[in-house]
């Protein structure tokens, strides 16, 4: 099991003011993480998981959540709601079999995009790439999700249509 990267806590401030915690995700999240993709949009996990689904199965909310903090790194934003620890964003890379890039993907809670969560949580995570020794970061995204393409050009990613795959675009950009 890999070592917990506690360094890497960090608080952040959203446009309202909120105070978030950015924290790397840990296996013990899964209710989090289960409770989050719950809670999103039909729209918004469709274009987080190009898929059609209400609840993640087993497997995969085990995959999105014991990550090495290596080769799979992911991270949560979080505030109290309730008593409890809310999800209300999360951020992934996964590198590349030749362990110079790595692919991104990121969601937000329907409530908070606007808020500056998404930005911070990629933020975060190109550092954390970029520190890692990775020198590229990359990502599909769906040819209809205008308003990510737009939020990945802002953050220095370029597109490109691969015409065999015209639902999607590609993004990349340098470390």
């Amino acid at each position: 099991m890999a070592r917990y990267p506690a360094e890497l806590v960090r608080k952040r401030c959203l446009f309202d003011g909120s105070e978030v915690t950015i924290r790397p995700i840990n296996a013990d999240d899964a209710s989090i993480e289960a409770d989050f993709v719950r809670h999103l949009s039909p729209e918004s996990r469709y274009s987080r998981f190009m898929v059609t689904l209400n609840e993640l199965p087993t497997t995969k909310l085990r995959y999105l959540t014991d990550v090495d903090y290596d080769k799979h790194m992911a991270f949560v934003a979080t505030l109290p709601q309730d008593g409890k620890e809310t999800e209300i964003g999360v951020a992934r890379y996964i590198v590349d079999p030749n362990g110079a890039s790595c692919e991104f993907a990121v969601a937000v809670d329907d409530a908070w995009q606007g808020s500056g969560v998404a930005g911070i949580l990629m933020a975060t995570l190109m550092d954390t790439a970029r520190a890692r020794g990775l020198t590229s970061m990359e990502g599909i995204i769906l040819a209809t999700n205008h308003r990510m393409l737009k939020f990945a050009r802002q953050l220095g990613f370029t597109p490109h249509r691969d015409w065999d795959e015209p639902d999607t675009v590609h993004v990349a950009r340098p470390l």
